[in-house]
């Protein structure tokens, strides 16, 4: 007999957890997407903490050293956070399917993985990160600090990893809520961090990636402390941690391809870094600056990306293809309203908001630049990530590889060699970014109607 005791904790543990397959979508998309957003921009607020902390109190250098590695660091880390998206479009599955002992296994082995791969990135970052930036062609005045910067960053890769794997899982289930809670209590601890190091200690650049790298070791905690706890059936057992060969080859080939789409991706952007490197340290600041705004803008999107894994992922396990197209649009719909109107209100707002992160009038020019050809086309990369999200959610990686590979990666890689070289301006070098998401989009878009009418005949 249910005892009350029951009763409470099943209440509790269904009001983090949505029905991904039942009901009405609208409601439960935004009702999943609104901590997930609000998740991503706490997370962004690190690292734009460290950024206006340094800028505004360790001068221009600081701040190039810290913009600069940010491509690098995304090179790097992309393909281990890739398998993240395996994680989570096989536990939505399972969940969705009701498969609780392939649930119970793909949990336990995403977290030893996740502390696999940070261990590795450790020593990856740690020994590579000088031939890195150099090959990057960092200013000498900077190089140090970026070096400095990139090593402690590096030495939270394992706890950073296991956040994020644990909130994938977490994700897949439709509980976005817990982990913002995470991220705001993380948060907070980051941002007072940041500001003792670095005015009453002066550790600069130092200060600003340790005050990072605790704050993650807090939010990854807290979410492994949630799934120890939790009743549910993706419950994680400290002494069943382990590696299931199949269900670890299955998140590769999902999340695999993903995560060389985000490192290939990063060495266009590191290539893009290098090139704004060439216009001197001040257009670096700038840059930097407006990167860190049109992040939030982007993270924003991405949030929707991420529900359409979720999404399509339960209901392609449940079978239920009737929701996936549904899915789509309501995705698509929202992400075009979202990149409208925070992309064009970043642009507006651009002056004002550049000035948190610097005083230099030349900086502030640079920065309004970038944000007037990125952030106001920005819509078009947050539909191009929505529609990879719903072929990712019915299990294809290697698909929106290659067509995102091709239509973005490889096309500003040939922008840079061929008309950046002859229209050598920031403008130019900039407009890479809203030609290549429109084509890649038209691409995935074709890519899904066939994947979708393959996957219905299946059951037909």
């Amino acid at each position: 007999m249910t005892n009350e005791n029951d009763i409470t904790s099943i209440k509790k543990k269904k009001s983090f957890e949505i029905d991904m397959c039942n009901g009405p979508l609208l409601g439960k998309i935004i009702l999943f997407y609104v901590p997930l957003m609000l998740s991503s921009v706490l997370q962004l607020l690190f690292n734009a903490a460290d950024v206006i902390v340094v800028g505004r109190f360790a001068g221009d250098e600081a701040l190039a050293a810290v913009g600069s590695t940010g491509s690098l660091i995304n090179l790097l880390v992309n393909v281990f956070l890739g398998l993240s998206v395996g994680t989570n479009v096989l536990v939505s599955r399972f969940f969705g399917a009701g498969q609780k002992k392939d649930l119970d296994d793909m949990v336990h082995t995403s977290i030893l993985t996740s502390i696999v791969s940070g261990v590795a990135l450790v020593f990856v970052g740690f020994f590579l990160a000088p031939i890195a930036l150099r090959l990057m062609a960092v200013p000498e005045d900077v190089i140090d600090m970026s070096i400095l910067y990139l090593r402690i960053y590096f030495v939270g890769m394992p706890v950073m990893m296991a956040y994020n794997f644990g909130s994938a899982i977490l994700r897949a289930v439709g509980d976005t809520k817990r982990p913002l809670y995470y991220l705001l209590i993380a948060g907070v601890v980051n941002v007072v961090l940041n500001l003792i190091f670095v005015i009453p200690l002066h550790m600069s650049v130092a200060g600003v990636a340790l005050a990072t790298v605790i704050a993650q070791g807090l939010s990854a905690f807290l979410v492994l402390q949630c799934l120890v706890k939790t009743d549910s059936d993706y419950k994680l057992s400290l002494h069943k941690l382990r590696i299931e060969r199949d269900k670890l080859l299955k998140m590769i080939r999902i999340g695999l391809p993903a995560g060389l789409q985000g490192a290939l991706f990063s060495v266009s952007n590191v290539l893009i870094q290098s090139s704004v490197n060439s216009f001197g340290k001040i257009a670096m600041a700038g840059n930097t600056a407006a990167c860190n705004i049109e992040g939030f803008v982007y993270v924003s999107m991405n949030a929707l990306h991420q529900a359409s894994v979720s999404f399509t992922g339960q209901n392609y396990g449940a079978r239920k293809f009737d929701r996936i197209g549904k899915i789509l649009m309501i995705c698509l719909a929202l992400v075009i309203g979202v990149g409208i109107i925070l992309g064009n209100g970043a642009y507006i707002a651009g002056g004002t908001l550049l000035k948190l992160y610097t005083d230099n009038p030349e900086a502030i020019a640079y920065g309004v630049l970038r944000l007037s050809v990125i952030c106001t086309t920005y819509c078009l990369c947050g539909m191009m990530d929505v529609i990879v999200g719903s072929i990712r959610g019915m299990g294809y990686g290697i698909m929106p590889m290659l067509v995102s590979l091709t239509g973005a990666c490889l096309f500003r890689v040939v922008w840079i060699f061929t008309v950046f070289q002859n229209v050598h301006t920031l403008q130019c070098l900039y407009l890479s970014y809203p030609i290549s998401w429109a084509l890649t989009f038209s691409a995935h878009l074709v890519c899904f109607w066939i994947v979708f009418r393959k996957e219905k005949r299946k059951i037909a």
